[in-house]
């Protein structure tokens, strides 16, 4: 976690609190992805580090660069954010607000890496396996590392199945070693 989460998570709950009023959940998260995406450009990091530059100007800068991407809300979000001098916490915030969401959702975000691309018959045979393990909804995200040398690892929040060989030969190695 990072050391904005603490920040962040105030910040997250009173927009998924506004969300669920409005009945705009999905909005207020492409808001604020797009709001982590700008605050974590490199320009916009040294911005924020520049004692010249005003939070106001700060603020009119992210809305600007967001567009007609931001409701009035988001605007408001920015400036106070802004204004705080928490512009650096928004990816904490946009991260803490997908959870959210995903949780009122009754919906998992996991992560597979295999060793070697899997096919989308396979892929959809893990997504039910792990909808059938998780007694959720799963939005499985697939990558490749070959230097897993062979089998899989599998990310959904705390619950971790590393099925990698290179794991296995680690632990071995481990055993070997004590």
């Amino acid at each position: 976690m990072s050391a904005q989460s603490n920040i962040a998570r105030p910040y997250a709950q009173a927009l998924f609190e506004l969300a669920q009023e409005q009945k705009d959940l999905t909005g207020w998260a492409e808001q604020l992805q797009l709001l982590a995406v700008v605050a974590s450009d490199a320009s916009v990091i040294d911005l924020t580090r520049n004692p010249r530059i005003s939070s106001a100007q700060l603020a009119e800068l992210m809305v600007d660069v967001c567009g007609d991407k931001l409701n009035d809300g988001g605007k408001n979000l920015v400036k106070l954010l802004a204004r705080n001098g928490r512009v650096n916490a928004m990816g904490d915030i946009a991260q803490a607000y997908a959870a959210r969401k995903a949780e009122a959702e009754k919906v998992v975000v996991a992560n597979m890496v295999t060793a070697a691309p899997i096919n989308a018959s396979q892929q959809k045979q893990f997504v039910e396996a792990l909808q059938s393990r998780l007694a959720r909804s799963v939005n499985l995200e697939f990558e490749v590392d070959e230097a897993l040398i062979g089998g899989a690892v599998i990310r959904a929040g705390d619950w971790v199945v590393d099925g990698s060989v290179k794991a296995q030969l680690e632990q071995l190695a481990g055993a070997l070693n004590a």
